[in-house]
């Protein structure tokens, strides 16, 4: 059956037949002005290319952008959109031309061949006498022993194999740029992308230079090793050497934003996208990715992958849905809700890391961080920071403010029916001590905040321990409350999903799917959390013997077989107008699916 013939799409259906006011000469002239608007390095699917294209830039003489696109639609209905043997061969007459073109630059004969790094020709040198030694060994076992074997080779002998590798690389350097010389339209081909290299962090051009050093020193150190050294320095550096790292990434930036900003006036569909990326990835916002409000089921289902290292990576995205949609809208709020807050303590931390001028930059973006409602309108998170080191603290004061002056019940208005978020050890000794502190420095709330910053970092454990348990017990008071919130009415949910009577329930899809299903709905890991459930499932799957999981595979494809019998012969009991309902909303839940594909929903 196919469902792409008897149903055109909304466009196909919108665009005139006839439109008397199209000459052939319009017609010529606006594909003309759609081919001066297409980018100049054009690989894309036509499809991707066409729903980037401005049309108000191809409007011309009294045709406006969506008058063009409804003919564009009408004149592409009567073209072909494959591709002949006679344009293939056209197409592979050009590669074995230039066969060594982008990413297989490599591959050319006349590329100049990489040296050995000082551990790898010790590793060539040795494994064959060591192999021989121990034939019983694996090849993974061997080169543990190999490896270990060059770090402990004394700094002379390690000095040949140093030597060695370094004048290979200066010949490599001397032949890499004779390359270039003869194959210029190679190495231009390479790089063609007018979109530039985003900007470093600050840690991130520290790192670089460090490596570059550390290297000098000791040139045959593997990447862990860098790693390894260099990883815990950026911490313990001084913020005056900091700063000068910070420095050059701002420069940086202003350089990328300034490139960015005429892509985006050159190409604003493609352009405005990588520079809005690129600003809130170089502002640190780059936290919003984790931000719940955009993609609390994308962080779910992140969390949960990490745990399924036994389960085939082809099923994972498919049991995380499945898990997702046995959480009950109590518990994805409750996630939702925990997300939210490590994002604001996230952001928090990250504001306090940046000079005053970015710090306002960023809360203007973020409409002053939108922690919470009274935060947001409060007087104190309005004035801008008058002197050098209120800046630091202005989000962190006006959300403590705002919180010991609220009044009793008034955070869970604002913030629905959900309870109250739990706070941490250090959040309920401030609200305690906060009266004391403010009185000492004279109603300064940035000092005082310092100061308990201070204090509490000085406190010793025994000290902490009251605050500790109140956190716990709060904690425990915040767990028993969500449990004992009713759930939402299941019209909240039915809106998410439109159901067509009668339509049969998509079966698992290979035997691992089958094994999962019947786990999970005979009960008998209830008793474990959600994640450990997946562990649990594919920890057994791996334990199973061939034929089992062969049994397993024929169930699942006998039920597949079964259900696309039935589900043909419920899409052609449809009424004409169900099945063109039916196949836009499938196609709008998942555009990859298709009739052939089943059409149906993923089991609740």
């Amino acid at each position: 059956m196919n469902g792409e013939a008897d149903c055109p799409t909304d466009l196909e259906m919108a665009a005139p037949k006839g439109q008397d006011r199209w000459s052939q000469e319009d017609m010529l002239t606006l594909l003309e002005c759609m081919k001066n608007n297409l980018p100049s390095n054009d690989s894309s699917k036509f499809k991707t290319t066409e729903s980037h294209m401005d049309w108000e830039k191809v409007a011309f003489k009294d045709f406006s952008g969506d008058m063009c696109k409804l003919k564009w639609v009408e004149i592409s209905n009567e073209v072909r959109k494959f591709r002949t043997l006679t344009e293939l061969i056209l197409d592979a007459q050009e590669h074995v031309k230039n066969p060594y073109k982008g990413k297989k630059l490599k591959k050319h004969p006349d590329f100049p061949k990489k040296p050995l790094t000082p551990y790898f020709r010790f590793f060539m040198e040795k494994r064959a006498k060591y192999a021989k030694l121990h034939p019983e060994m694996s090849n993974l076992d061997l080169t543990k022993i190999l490896s270990k074997k060059y770090k402990e080779l004394p700094e002379k002998k390690k000095m040949k194999y140093i030597q060695d590798f370094q004048r290979e690389k200066q010949e490599f350097e001397r032949n890499l740029a004779r390359f270039r010389e003869d194959h210029p339209d190679l190495i231009q081909n390479a790089k063609k992308s007018d979109i530039p290299e985003k900007p470093k962090t600050p840690q991130q051009l520290w790192y670089t230079h460090e490596k570059k050093v550390y290297l000098k020193v000791r040139p045959d150190a593997t990447t862990k090793e860098v790693k390894d050294s260099l990883g815990k320095q950026w911490s313990q550096l001084s913020d005056k050497k900091r700063l000068k790292w910070i420095h050059k990434a701002l420069e940086q930036r202003k350089e990328y934003e300034e490139i960015m900003r005429e892509l985006y006036l050159r190409s604003p569909p493609s352009g405005g996208q990588a520079l809005w990326r690129a600003r809130r990835w170089l502002t640190g916002c780059r936290l919003a990715s984790r931000d719940p409000h955009r993609n609390s089921y994308s962080l779910y289902c992140a969390e949960l992958m990490a745990s399924m290292k036994d389960v085939p990576s082809t099923e994972r995205m498919v049991l995380c849905s499945q898990q997702w949609k046995l959480l009950s809208q109590k518990e994805k709020d409750a996630y939702h809700k925990e997300k939210k807050k490590d994002y604001e303590v996230e952001l928090l931390r990250f504001l306090e890391s940046l000079p005053e001028e970015e710090q306002q930059r960023v809360l203007g973006e973020e409409k002053m961080l939108n922690i919470n409602k009274k935060q947001a309108t409060s007087p104190a998170s309005k004035k801008p920071s008058q002197e050098g080191g209120k800046a630091k603290y202005k989000a962190r004061e006006a959300a403590l403010k705002a919180q010991s002056e609220r009044k009793p019940g008034a955070e869970r208005e604002e913030r629905g029916k959900l309870p109250e978020s739990p706070k941490r050890a250090e959040e309920i000794w401030q609200q305690s001590v906060i009266g004391d502190y403010l009185a000492r420095f004279k109603n300064d709330r940035v000092k005082a905040l310092k100061a308990m910053e201070m204090t509490w970092n000085n406190m010793e454990k025994k000290e902490k321990l009251m605050w500790i348990k109140k956190a716990a017990e709060d904690q425990k008071r915040y767990e028993r409350e969500l449990s004992e919130m009713r759930a939402p009415p299941a019209a909240a949910n039915s809106s998410k999903k439109m159901k067509f009577q009668g339509e049969p329930k998509k079966p698992p899809m290979n035997g691992y799917q089958k094994f999962s299903q019947e786990l999970l709905s005979n009960g008998e890991l209830n008793h474990l959390p959600l994640k450990e459930r997946m562990v649990e499932i594919g920890s057994r799957w791996q334990r199973i013997s061939q034929s089992q999981k062969e049994h397993y595979k024929k169930l699942a494809e006998e039920q597949q077989k079964q259900y696309k019998v039935h589900l043909d012969l419920w899409v052609k009991s449809l009424s004409p107008q169900d099945r063109a309902g039916y196949k836009e909303y499938i196609s709008n839940v998942s555009p990859r699916s298709g009739w052939r594909a089943g059409w149906g929903r993923a089991p609740a």
